[in-house]
């Protein structure tokens, strides 16, 4: 087994705030690694986090796999205003639309430390092989999980 490798910036910085069945909401807190030029958050980074949510959220559905994806484009993503600039906070809700035996389709909205609609994305992803790699989930070493109630 080779070196072990730090967590990337951005995960470290991403947090899981609420899940239930089909709804996994998350906040970003942003940092340099985050932006762009012009010192706000980047649109490549509103990108990933719609990738990563729409996984989150087919997740969310009890499926340890999650599919590959089949649709994310420029088409499918929509900025509507800052999402923040270094030190703010972004929040993301992706939601499992729906889902089938070969596609799910899932919503993820972002919105601004100020409350404001940031940007939305739409994420189709195959999940035909994912229904078949059901073992139970692990939780990765070091994470922390907090106890429900």
């Amino acid at each position: 087994m080779g070196p072990r490798l730090p967590p990337a910036r951005f995960v470290r910085s991403l947090r899981v705030t609420d899940a239930s069945e089909g709804k996994v909401e998350f906040e970003l807190e942003i940092t340099k690694d985050h932006t762009n030029r012009l010192k706000i958050l980047h649109g490549g980074t509103i990108a990933s986090m719609v990738d990563l949510g729409g996984s989150l959220a087919v997740a969310s559905m009890g499926l340890h796999a999650t599919g590959v994806s089949t649709d994310m484009n420029s088409k499918s993503l929509t900025y509507l205003s800052s999402g923040g600039k270094i030190g703010e906070k972004i929040q993301g809700t992706a939601t499992c639309e729906k889902i089938g035996k070969t596609l799910a389709f899932t919503t993820v909205t972002f919105r601004n430390q100020r409350g404001e609609l940031a940007a939305r994305g739409s994420h189709t992803k195959y999940v035909t092989q994912a229904w078949k790699a059901h073992p139970a989930y692990t939780p990765p070493e070091g994470s922390e999980i907090d106890e429900l109630d």
